[in-house]
């Protein structure tokens, strides 16, 4: 199975999730492969924001291998999934996506009936408090979530 995560500049959230989501299936067993990207090209080529490494370094998850990149059209026939981190992340993944696109383009936090995690905040022009908040929200969607995409 294949997993793109999707935030605004691909430095803050999608990194962050793109981590969490390859240390769970490494945990679990499962084979997954994972990227990240954003839907605007503010940091193309960066590395994650220093509060993302940080953050989940704290839970011994290296993120320092990911750089910024933007979604591509070829993104939609490559990912089994495209997960967007809040609604206007999803509604430009919608705008862009081709009609014949495989990809299932959904909130990473609301994906399935009655379970909605929300939106995760862009913790950018925030502090750590804000980055550790974020890290607790996508270890519980990231787990959910590969519940439902391996049953």
């Amino acid at each position: 199975m294949k997993v793109l995560t999707v935030c605004l500049g691909n430095i803050c959230r999608s990194p962050a999730a793109q981590g969490i989501l390859e240390y769970l299936a490494k945990e679990k067993g499962l084979d997954l492969h994972v990227e990240s990207a954003g839907t605007a090209a503010f940091h193309i080529g960066k590395l994650p924001d220093a509060r993302s490494i940080k953050t989940l370094k704290s839970v011994g998850i290296d993120i320092t291998q990911q750089r910024a990149r933007q979604v591509c059209v070829e993104d939609f026939h490559e990912f089994d999934w495209i997960v967007a981190m809040d609604s206007e992340n999803l509604a430009n993944l919608k705008h862009i996506r081709p009609l014949s696109s495989k990809a299932s383009v959904v909130m990473f936090g609301c994906y399935r009936d009655g379970v909605d995690f929300g939106e995760v905040a862009d913790p950018y022009y925030g502090g750590d408090a804000g980055f550790e908040a974020m890290k607790v929200q996508l270890f519980s969607i990231a787990d959910d979530f590969l519940a439902h995409a391996y049953e």
